[in-house]
């Protein structure tokens, strides 16, 4: 990184004290000399994420995520580095200057540009809105009327109407913006004949605003039966990735700062989340129809460890169900399925049975394994034998899967009340299926690499007792050693750092990504009093010493390929010494 840039970014760090932004988001207690909270990235019960106020940097001893300010913000708000970085000097009232360097040239060029696409969006957003009430969009109105979307509503969506497909590009070339800007923004498309369109021409507009409040693309729907798609996105642009995204992540996120939220619905689409956040369920969003991603589960993970899966009463929707479900229970998110009536979606709830209706789905959200039965028991005639025990067939693979012998029972008990088939019989029947996994020859697990392993251990601790300036560090030259990987970053920053007169331990992350593995394994040697005391000092010459014997060891090897006896036998002599 240019020594200009690394000058700002410093000033950035100076001027936005960690625990001040950290404690914007989440709550701090202050014990000792650090300040500790639950980590706001993944869900504990007791707080292991701590912030150093003294040098400027946060650490998670349970998941293990760390970084300095700009690092939290990204990873909080879900957004790019230049973000993050915009963000905190808009917050230190800094104006990011342009630099010299080609290198510094070209991020500010790509922030230019997204700001540019950004501002665009947002005029984009402000003319779809102006439509809707300019008189000319009484079929627009009249479609939302009719959905029972209250004025208010529409409002606090920023809801919009476009009503051709000319009369955008008119309007952002007028405002300054140049041709390309308008495609690139994805507000506009090309077509074949070179023509500049509104990409939502004719549709009802939803704005899709980010965590930080930003418009970054649009949802369209036809308010007429066409060959067309009736929903339409924007496509993915340099500011918007809709695997990256949720519908309205904005308003979940006010929810969460003005107090805590006890879970997220997800629902398929916009409308859905619309009504249900107009009949009183705030904490919604929607995935905008596609599966959702890893991404997605990790951005609903800041906010709620509880996710409510709401689609349509249909197969399809309980198929996406399952696909959900999947991908958020990896993330270790706790998920329940909500059962719609056949052939309903939130919306069409919403407005035959009100909030009342659908607060009563909520109650009976149910865990995935449950709803699995229950989609299995849709798809057949239980008036019919052969229906029946093709139920029962396809049922009992899902019930071996419980974690426990009192789901399975439970799970047996409701299968044989639907099918009539008794609990003896179905019980001896998944002994059957239950058995056939267990023919599978173990895996043997490799034997653990214990002087490898006491070696890294070794290495960690010297490592972090020397990037935190311990007294009984100061006389050890880390350049005798071999490390590997970001280790080897972490020492080399740590040599270069005692160079310059101290070193800054919230520095490294200038050096590594927050997510080192290695970083974080040596991070975690900085819990409660570990480098602290006469016995740290001495757990420390001991870690040296394992590192001294691991050098002379690598000695030895290269020694004995040689055949030189006399470097042997001094090596030996070394080893018996240590």
């Amino acid at each position: 990184m240019k020594e200009g840039f690394s000058e700002f970014l410093s000033l950035i760090k100076e001027k936005n004290e960690i625990t001040d932004v950290v404690g914007s988001y989440i709550k701090l207690d202050r014990k000792g000399y650090n300040y500790w909270a639950c980590c706001p990235f993944h869900h504990e019960k007791t707080p292991s994420f701590t912030v150093n106020a003294a040098d400027r940097y946060y650490h998670c001893f349970g998941c293990g995520a760390s970084g300095d300010v700009i690092t939290f913000v990204k990873e909080y708000e879900n957004v790019e580095f230049m973000q993050a970085v915009r963000i905190l000097a808009d917050r230190a009232g800094l104006e990011i200057p342009a630099f010299d360097e080609h290198e510094s040239e070209e991020l500010a060029l790509k922030k230019q540009k997204k700001d540019r696409l950004r501002a665009l969006m947002k005029d984009t957003a402000r003319f779809y809105l102006n439509n809707l009430y300019s008189g000319n969009a009484a079929e627009h109105l009249g479609y939302l009327t009719k959905r029972g979307i209250a004025p208010s509503t529409m409002k606090k969506f920023g809801l919009g109407a476009s009503l051709d497909f000319h009369s955008l590009p008119a309007y952002l070339r007028a405002n300054g913006y140049t041709a390309e800007e308008c495609v690139e923004s994805g507000a506009c498309a090309r077509t074949d004949d070179g023509k500049i369109i509104d990409a939502m021409g004719g549709r009802l507009i939803i704005p899709i605003i980010d965590a930080i409040g930003d418009v970054i693309a649009f949802g369209g729907r036809l308010l007429k039966k066409s060959d067309r798609a009736k929903y339409k996105n924007t496509r993915d642009t340099e500011i918007f990735e809709k695997s990256n995204n949720l519908f309205n992540i904005n308003l979940i996120k006010k929810e969460k700062r003005a107090g805590g939220i006890p879970h997220i619905i997800l629902v398929e689409g916009y409308m859905d989340v619309i009504s249900l956040y107009q009949a009183g369920f705030h904490s919604v969003g929607a995935s905008m129809g596609t599966s959702l991603t890893k991404s997605q589960a990790r951005m609903l993970k800041r906010y709620s460890e509880n996710i409510l899966i709401s689609y349509d009463g249909d197969s399809a929707g309980q198929n996406a169900n399952l696909r959900g479900l999947d991908i958020l229970k990896r993330e270790g998110l706790k998920v329940r399925v909500v059962p719609l009536p056949e052939g309903l979606d939130p919306d069409d709830l919403i407005r035959e049975q009100g909030a009342e209706g659908y607060a009563a789905c909520l109650e009976k959200a149910m865990p995935l394994i449950d709803f699995r039965i229950l989609c299995v028991r849709r798809k057949y005639d239980m008036q019919k034998t052969e229906e029946r025990r093709e139920f029962v067939k396809e049922a009992l693979p899902i019930v071996k899967e419980a974690e426990s012998e009192t789901e399975k029972e439970e799970l047996l008990k409701r299968i044989s009340k639907i099918s009539g088939v008794s609990i003896t019989a179905l019980a001896a029947d998944l002994d059957k299926v239950a058995a056939l996994p267990e023919e599978k020859e173990p895996q043997q697990k490799p034997p653990p690499q214990r002087d490898a392993d006491r070696e890294e251990k070794a290495a960690d601790f010297v490592l972090c007792a020397c990037l935190f300036s311990k007294p009984y560090t100061n006389d050890l030259d880390l350049k005798e050693f071999t490390f590997e990987g970001d280790r080897r970053t972490i020492a080399d920053y740590i040599v270069k750092s005692r160079l310059k007169g101290r070193v800054q331990p919230s520095g490294i992350f200038d050096e590594l990504g927050s997510d080192s593995g290695a970083l974080s394994a040596v991070l975690n040697v900085d819990s409660g009093d570990n480098l602290e005391g006469e016995s740290a000092e001495r757990y420390f010459s001991d870690c040296v010493r394992t590192l001294k014997r691991r050098e002379l060891n690598l000695k030895l090897a290269e020694a004995k390929e040689k055949g030189d006896t006399n470097e042997i036998s001094e090596i030996f002599k070394e080893l018996k010494r240590l």
